[in-house]
């Protein structure tokens, strides 16, 4: 069999590849030896987001039990884990198959089965068929590298047993009574915080000095305020040494070498994704590598010739979106435009209570790069939307030159401002300056005018705060 374009891997970089490439007549095979979507849309972010939303729904109703300030009062309400899990599996399954057929509407031919690269030109693939499992060979003119990432591991805590990655989290037959989640980054505190909503009791353990590492201090306090205010246990500096000798509590040392257990019905490790590169032949390519991550250039070219590389294989950030736009170039490329991947900036969001987004730089970025900026925020305590959404914590900032006013980085923490990262990768992306902003009528009452405010703060004229 041949194609002009084989894509390995059906994630949201891989299938919005197949997509765009049907879409320009580009004859095109994906091979997928799991499930379409990838992991983003079957074990990660939008069940994610589906968990952490049925966390939400029932925190809320609790908290009514109890007589909110709202003054909606309610009976104490039960789950019904079981129909729960159907209803997210419901959400996944409409994704997918919206997936599969948006690739035959186009004409993209999908194998499910598993490819294992023969060279830069050919791939067998292993697929089930009438007679069993049986092998064939694809010939290709370009081959795509989509093949996306896996859960971390850590050596003192493998995964079985007790001891859970965020798939199996994300999908319970219970609730556990005590979860110690290992890792503070966004998939631990994402679904520490939901787990902890659901019922049980959480503990998180970070070997670093602080919650969500990868972001500053300022972003981190609201967050930090709400797993106290939840009742989250938080122990930082720590260091796993794996599981006590009855296998029902986790072993930690801190950062002053005294050693403790944590009782622990269920362990989840989040420390992290890394890129799927063992067990499909990347290494016969013999491509050049940066660790364990292929290395592209603008173009998401590796160094074979007609070999392309996206998503979480080729590095940092690891994330969705920036997959399907690597996709969706290089298809284009194939079809002969003229393209490169040189974002002006990739949005980031934390799906915690209350959501962190960040884009561009922040001053701290901004200032270790060289840039002489201004930054001002602007405060949700003073916002009417985010009270009446009863989230007055958190701000929204923004980061500009001090020359020019051009705008480089924008960042907020507060209630659902994961919705704001479309208007803050905009305004970069358009090489907005401050003035663009501050003049731009922005609707009242929404979260969105803290966006106008801190514009006009970093101005010198704010005019609610």
């Amino acid at each position: 069999m041949d194609t002009r374009l084989l894509v390995i891997g059906g994630g949201p970089g891989g299938y919005i590849a197949a997509i765009r490439a049907a879409q320009l007549g580009i004859p095109t095979v994906l091979v997928e030896g799991e499930y379409l979507g990838g992991a983003c849309l079957n074990i990660g972010c939008i069940p994610s987001k589906a968990v952490i939303h049925l966390a939400g729904e029932f925190d809320r109703a609790r908290r009514h039990a109890a007589g909110s300030a709202l003054g909606i009062r309610s009976a104490e309400p039960s789950l019904d884990l079981a129909q729960a899990m159907r209803w997210k599996d419901g959400v996944v399954r409409r994704l997918t198959g919206g997936v599969a057929a948006l690739l035959r509407r186009h004409g993209a031919e999908v194998i499910n089965g598993w490819a294992e690269i023969v060279d830069g030109k050919s791939v067998d693939v292993r697929a089930q068929r009438p007679g069993g499992m049986q092998t064939r060979r694809i010939s290709c003119e370009h081959l795509l590298l989509a093949p996306g990432s896996v859960p971390a591991t850590l050596p003192s805590l493998p995964f079985g047993g007790r001891v859970i990655s965020s798939t199996e989290a994300l999908s319970p037959a219970s609730i556990p009574n005590k979860l110690v989640v290992v890792g503070a980054g966004y998939i631990g505190l994402e679904l520490g915080l939901a787990y902890r909503k659901l019922g049980a009791e959480v503990t998180i353990v970070e070997m670093l000095p602080q919650l969500l590492p990868a972001y500053d201090g300022e972003l981190v306090r609201p967050v930090a305020a709400s797993l106290r205010r939840l009742g989250v246990e938080v122990h930082l500096g720590s260091t796993v040494l794996g599981m006590n000798g009855a296998g029902d509590a986790v072993r930690l040392r801190d950062a002053q070498g005294a050693e403790q257990e944590l009782a622990a019905d269920r362990v989840l490790v989040a420390i992290g994704r890394q890129p799927r590169t063992d067990g499909w032949g990347l290494e016969r390519l013999q491509l050049d590598m940066d660790g364990r991550f292929v290395k592209v250039d603008a173009q998401c070219r590796t160094s074979m010739r007609n070999v392309w590389a996206i998503g979480d294989v080729t590095g940092e950030p690891m994330l969705a979106h920036r997959a399907s736009a690597q996709g969706e170039m290089v298809a284009e490329i194939i079809g002969g435009a003229k393209r490169r991947f040189e974002p002006a900036a990739i949005p980031a969001v934390v799906f915690t209570d209350p959501e962190v987004v960040t884009v561009g730089q922040s001053p701290a970025q901004a200032a270790k790069a060289g840039i002489d900026c201004l930054h001002a925020h602007f405060p949700f305590a003073a916002n009417g939307r985010a009270l009446t959404l009863e989230g007055g914590d958190g701000f929204v900032r923004v980061v500009a030159r001090r020359d020019n006013h051009l705008i480089v980085g924008w960042q907020a923490v507060g209630p659902e401002v994961s919705e704001l990262a479309a208007a803050f990768a905009q305004s970069i992306e358009m090489g907005a300056r401050l003035e663009d902003v501050a003049g731009t009528i922005h609707a009242h009452p929404t979260l969105g005018e803290a966006v106008q405010e801190a514009a006009m703060r970093a101005l010198g004229h704010a005019l609610n705060v």
